[in-house]
């Protein structure tokens, strides 16, 4: 099943018991797929994470964890998107990250074409790990396939457990679910168990990790994660034909 589903553009994936109805905004989202291909095509030589949240689930304190432990293991880049300000990418590089804002200048989500003017100012042939942090927002940019290899969305224990019902295309499309803020469990209502159920049911192929950047809890198996997925697709292109 999970063969077929990363097969099929993540704009044209509905949740069970939808109907996608034709309208305009279906030229566009068949242009930003596009161009998503091509830069799968352009980025076959390393792996490129899709992190997506609410606002305020963790995002750039995760990535900021995250490149300190894979200093001098993996080489890391983030292209970071918010509406306004490039805050987000000052706190990653104070944290010694490779990062470069993406100003949407209001826009709720980033498009392909986005990522694609980004890549002319990364180093790309010294890059193993491409991270984009999209907007916080769960609704819009579920829509749009940016070229990564796997979607990640980050559920805030703050948020409560009933997300992936109410935002369910998010969890469709997207292959590993963080709960992040795992610290506060003890103090708030929210079921690690009911809300993988939950996302089980949209996504039987969606992954559940809980983590607490603060407390250090489930940062290893993330960080594993992300070397044995960087592994394999080093491996996937070391094994396609030379031309």
């Amino acid at each position: 099943m999970n063969e077929e589903m990363n097969a099929k553009p993540k704009s044209n994936r509905a949740p069970v018991g939808s109907i996608q109805c034709e309208n305009t905004s279906l030229n566009l989202l068949k242009a930003n797929d596009f161009v998503a291909k091509a830069i799968k095509e352009r980025l076959a030589h390393m792996l490129v994470l899709n992190i997506c949240s609410s606002p305020g689930s963790g995002k750039t304190t995760l990535l900021q964890e995250t490149g300190r432990r894979l200093k001098g293991q993996l080489n890391m880049a983030v292209l970071v998107g918010d509406p306004e300000t490039d805050r987000d990418a000052t706190r990653l590089k104070e944290a010694g990250v490779n990062a470069l804002q993406i100003v949407t200048g209001g826009m709720c989500h980033i498009e392909a074409q986005m990522i694609l003017q980004a890549l002319d100012h990364i180093d790309l042939d010294n890059t193993d790990v491409l991270i984009i942090e999209n907007v916080g927002n769960l609704v819009c940019p579920a829509a749009f396939d940016l070229g990564e290899d796997y979607r990640v969305t980050l559920l805030s224990a703050t948020e409560g457990d009933d997300k992936p019902k109410k935002y369910p295309r998010m969890f469709l499309t997207s292959e590993l679910m963080l709960i992040s803020k795992s610290d506060l469990l003890p103090y708030v209502p929210f079921s690690v168990e009911a809300a993988g159920n939950d996302a089980k049911e949209i996504n039987p192929d969606i992954e559940t990790l809980a983590i607490s950047t603060i407390k250090g809890d489930g940062m290893d198996q993330w960080c594993n994660w992300i070397r044995k997925k960087a592994q394999q697709k080093k491996q996937m292109k070391n094994a396609l034909p030379q031309t």
